[in-house]
């Protein structure tokens, strides 16, 4: 496949992929309510399955990127889009805790990994122009989640329990997630034969993964996505509950959280067209000492309308940032080791989003108060920012090398 329009079709795949494994992922706090009134199990270990779902993500985020690199993104993401639906339809029939949380923390949590890196490191690997656009596009597509996919596990558990509705999901994920997953083709790139061989682009040839990985450049991007993460791992977890002990309503509190991601969906396109005229580097810099001072406001705010302002800002720019990480990538790394190092940042971010839920819970329960939660999400913040700074980009001949391509021998 080589029709260069074809490569918005891969960015319309991978956003339609990453809302439904980010949904089927998500469900569980839209579940947790009708699942330990059923079971009986504790809402700490209900819960818990989505914590394990971060560090399963982690754990296989880089071994999906590197088999997305050597086999192809298309076996990769249909094995992940079947792991997810069998492993939700296995979860609505766990009969134990821990059986549920080992099928919906590990399975699931793995299967969505098999979608975000191979994907990220497809869509970049297909634009030359654009490229952060592009990605910002396919992060737009997952963050849609929140306001398709949710909505629809609520309304489905409120006429059925969740034992069906998760066995609908399972379906759902299964007929959408499958079939898209059959558009998606490796970067013409990587399709049209080897590496043409050139003095000035030598080191690009002889860069290998293991030194792409010891590279102070990997290391750079692989701190400052978990702390970037960490940054808002727990603002995004606990203010809806922070909102509430302000006084605020259930109903209402949760419409914060939806502000959010819905101001989240402009902040990834702004923030993707920025990167693309000013450069990924500069806009994320400026990007992540925002979030932190965004995550600092949320200490002087106890009305709603506050709440909406603070939020709609903070869902703006964190959102925004996410997907400048791939682009740096691109631009720094060969393409043909792309899905391993993007599977190396989306580790380092779901070990920081892993950090939000226990984090935010342990202060609350020592404090009586949230406030500790966004003051130290405001210092991993400003750490993202001091660690992002120090990234220097790969020479230009060595960035670029893998771009010059030859015909494959007959």
């Amino acid at each position: 496949m080589t029709n260069p329009r074809y490569r918005w079709v891969i960015v319309a795949a991978g956003g339609l992929l990453g809302c439904v494994a980010i949904g089927g992922m998500f469900s569980l706090p839209v579940l947790l309510r009708p699942i330990t009134h059923d079971t009986g199990w504790s809402v700490t270990g209900v819960s818990s399955a989505m914590t394990i779902g971060f560090l399963a993500m982690a754990l296989t985020s880089m071994g999906w990127g590197t088999l997305s690199d050597k086999l192809g993104p298309l076996p990769v993401v249909l094995t992940g889009s079947t792991l997810i639906a069998v492993s939700l339809a296995l979860a609505s029939r766990a009969t134990s805790l821990i059986e549920f949380q080992f099928i919906f923390g590990i399975m699931v949590g793995g299967g969505a990994a098999a979608i975000f890196a191979p994907m990220m490191a497809t869509v970049t690997g297909w634009f030359e122009t654009q490229r952060s656009l592009a990605v910002s596009l396919v992060s737009a597509g997952m963050g849609m989640a929140p306001m398709t996919m949710s909505p629809m596990v609520a309304r489905l558990v409120s006429h059925y329990d969740w034992r069906v509705t998760m066995l609908i999901l399972a379906g759902v994920v299964a007929s959408i997630m499958i079939p898209i997953s059959l558009f998606v083709r490796r970067p013409p790139a990587l399709s049209a034969g080897p590496v043409a061989p050139s003095a000035v682009a030598a080191p690009q040839v002889e860069m290998t993964r293991a030194q792409a990985l010891r590279s102070p450049q990997f290391i750079i991007l692989i701190l400052t996505n978990f702390f970037c993460c960490a940054t808002h791992s727990g603002p995004i977890i606990h203010t809806v509950n922070y909102a509430i002990s302000c006084g605020i309503p259930l109903v209402a509190a949760v419409t914060i959280y939806s502000m959010e991601g819905f101001a989240g969906l402009f902040g990834r396109i702004a923030f993707g067209i920025a990167g693309d005229r000013l450069g990924a580097k500069r806009v994320l810099v400026a990007g992540l000492l925002a979030q932190a001072f965004g995550a600092l406001g949320y200490v002087f705010v106890r009305e709603l309308s506050a709440f909406y302002a603070v939020a709609a800002l903070f869902g703006f720019i964190y959102a925004g940032t996410m997907p400048l990480y791939s682009v740096l990538v691109r631009e720094n790394f060969p393409l043909r080791m792309l899905g391993t190092i993007i599977g190396g940042t989306a580790m380092a971010g779901s070990l920081g989003m892993a950090t939000g839920p226990l984090a935010g819970g342990l202060i609350y329960d020592t404090f009586a108060s949230y406030a500790w939660l966004y003051i130290g999400s405001w210092a991993f913040g400003l750490g993202a920012f001091l660690i992002i700074l120090m990234f220097r980009p790969f020479p230009k001949a060595v960035a670029n090398t893998e771009a010059q391509i030859v015909p494959a021998p007959a």
